[in-house]
C-alpha cells in the first residue's frame, strides 16, 4: 500500500499532447483551438487496479450481465471504511447511471405535475431529468455562503406537498457545483423538515470521496432512514465512460425501494459494475493521491486568480470551481437563468470560449448561476495554469 505522499499524482501522469488524442467529449466539444476546462472528467490515467480488473475480465470473457449487489457491497465497505457508516447492501438496486437512478425514483414517489425541489445553483440534470419526468422545479436557493438555506427548503417543501401533493427534496451531497459539503446538522434539518411535510429525500453522493482535506463528509442515510441515495464510483476514479450507479435506500425506506420497476435493473454495464468494485476496493491510494492533487490545485486557482476581479471560493469537495465573474468586463448584467438546459451558454462562457478557454455557463445551474461559470482543475498545473492565462485574458483588468 502506498500513500499520497508517495504515490504519483495522477494530475501530472497525462501531458497535453496525449490528452488532445483523446475522443471523449471533453476533447472533442470544442475546436482544437480551445482548452477544455468544463465538463467532470478529470485528466488522469485510471488506477493500475481497474485497469487490471477489466483487462481480466476481457481475459475470460466475463463481459455478459451485471447481477447480484456485488457494487453496493463494495461500496459499503468502502463506506465504512470512510465515513463509519455502511449501507445494507440488501435494500439497493444496481442501475445504469446516477441520473437514471434518480429519474426513476422521481418517478416512482411523485406523481406527474408534481414539484421537486432543488437547491440551486445546482447540477443541470437534475432541472433536466425532472421536467422530462413530467414533474415541475422548484428552487430553494442556497445561501450567499452558498450552503443549505433550511428555510428556503421548509417553504419549498410546504409549497410543494400543499394539498396532499407527494413531493422529492433532490440533493447533492457533496453540492455541485459549489463543492460544499453539508455538515451533519444540516442534514439532520433537511431530514426533520422533509418528515414532516411528509416529502421523500433523494441524495446524489457521487462525489463524496472527493471531500477535501479537512472536510468531514456525512453519509445521508447515516442522519435519514426514510431516505434514498444514488451513488457511484464514476467522478472520483474517472470512469464516467464506464457507467453503473447503485440506489441505496434507508431502513424505513427499504420497503418502497423493492418495488422499483424491474426492468430497470436492465441497463447496468458489467463491466463498469466490475470497474468500481475494483475502484472502491483497491483504488483507495490512487483517491488518495488525487484529491491531495485536487486540493493543491484549488490554491493555485486561488493564486493565480488574484487580483483578476474573479471571485473563487475554495470548495470543500470536487475537482469544481465555481467562479463568479460578476466584476469583471465580461459580465452580462441582463443575464437570466437557462431553465435547466445543460447546453446553454452565457454571455461568460462565449468570451472565455472566444479567448480560448472552454467552460461550463453558470446559467443552466439554476437561480444563483448567472454571471458564473464551472471550472475543472482535475488536470496538470500546467493546463491549470494556462488556462487561467486564457481565463484573464478574456476578463481584462480588474
Amino acid at each position: 500500500m502506498t500513500s499520497p505522499a508517495t504515490h504519483p499524482n495522477p494530475l501530472e501522469q497525462v501531458p497535453l499532447e496525449r490528452l488532445r488524442e483523446r475522443t471523449s467529449i471533453k476533447w472533442r466539444h470544442f475546436g482544437p483551438e480551445v482548452l477544455p476546462m468544463w465538463v467532470a472528467e478529470m485528466d488522469v490515467v485510471p488506477a493500475d487496479a481497474i485497469q487490471d480488473a477489466i483487462a481480466r475480465a476481457m481475459r475470460d470473457g466475463d463481459t455478459g450481465y451485471a447481477r447480484g449487489v456485488d457494487y453496493a457491497e463494495a461500496h459499503a465497505r468502502f463506506s465504512a471504511d470512510r465515513w463509519g457508516f455502511a449501507p445494507d447492501p440488501a435494500a439497493s438496486v444496481t442501475v445504469a447511471d446516477v441520473m437514471t437512478g434518480i429519474f426513476e425514483l422521481i418517478r416512482m414517489l411523485t406523481d406527474l405535475g408534481d414539484e421537486v425541489v432543488v437547491t440551486s445553483p445546482v447540477y443541470p440534470p437534475f432541472h433536466g431529468y425532472t421536467m422530462h419526468a413530467g414533474r415541475v422545479v422548484r428552487e430553494a436557493p442556497l445561501t450567499a455562503a452558498g450552503r443549505l438555506d433550511v428555510d428556503a427548503i421548509d417553504a419549498a417543501l410546504a409549497a410543494a406537498t400543499a394539498g396532499g401533493r407527494r413531493s422529492v427534496l433532490l440533493l447533492a451531497s457533496p453540492h455541485n457545483p459549489t463543492g460544499t459539503v453539508h455538515t451533519r446538522a444540516e442534514l439532520e434539518a433537511v431530514a426533520a423538515i422533509a418528515a414532516r411535510h411528509g416529502a421523500s429525500v433523494v441524495v446524489d453522493e457521487i462525489h463524496a470521496p472527493l471531500a477535501l482535506p479537512g472536510a468531514v463528509f456525512t453519509p445521508y442515510l447515516s442522519v435519514d432512514p426514510r431516505g434514498f441515495v444514488v451513488t457511484s464510483a464514476s467522478k472520483a476514479w474517472n470512469l464516467a465512460g464506464i457507467r453503473s450507479a447503485t440506489i441505496l435506500a434507508g431502513t424505513d425506506a427499504a420497503a418502497t425501494l423493492r418495488a422499483f420497476p424491474e426492468v430497470v435493473t436492465h441497463g447496468p454495464n458489467h463491466l463498469a459494475v466490475i470497474a468500481h468494485t475494483a475502484a472502491y476496493d483497491h483504488g483507495r491510494d490512487w483517491l488518495d493521491a488525487v484529491v491531495v492533487g485536487i486540493a493543491a490545485n484549488h490554491a493555485l486557482l486561488r493564486e493565480l486568480l488574484a487580483g483578476s476581479g474573479v471571485e473563487h471560493r475554495i470548495p470543500e469537495a470536487t475537482y469544481l470551481a465555481w467562479l463568479d465573474l460578476s466584476a469583471t468586463a465580461i459580465a452580462d448584467p441582463d443575464a437570466r437563468a437557462a431553465g435547466g438546459d445543460v447546453t446553454a451558454t452565457s454571455a461568460p462562457s462565449i468570451a472565455l470560449q472566444r479567448a480560448g478557454l472552454g467552460v461550463n455557463a453558470g446559467e443552466p445551474f439554476g437561480a444563483g448561476g448567472a454571471n458564473h461559470v464551472r471550472v475543472n482543475v482535475g488536470t496538470s498545473q500546467a493546463v491549470l495554469r494556462e488556462g487561467v492565462a486564457r481565463l484573464r485574458s478574456a476578463v481584462g483588468p480588474a
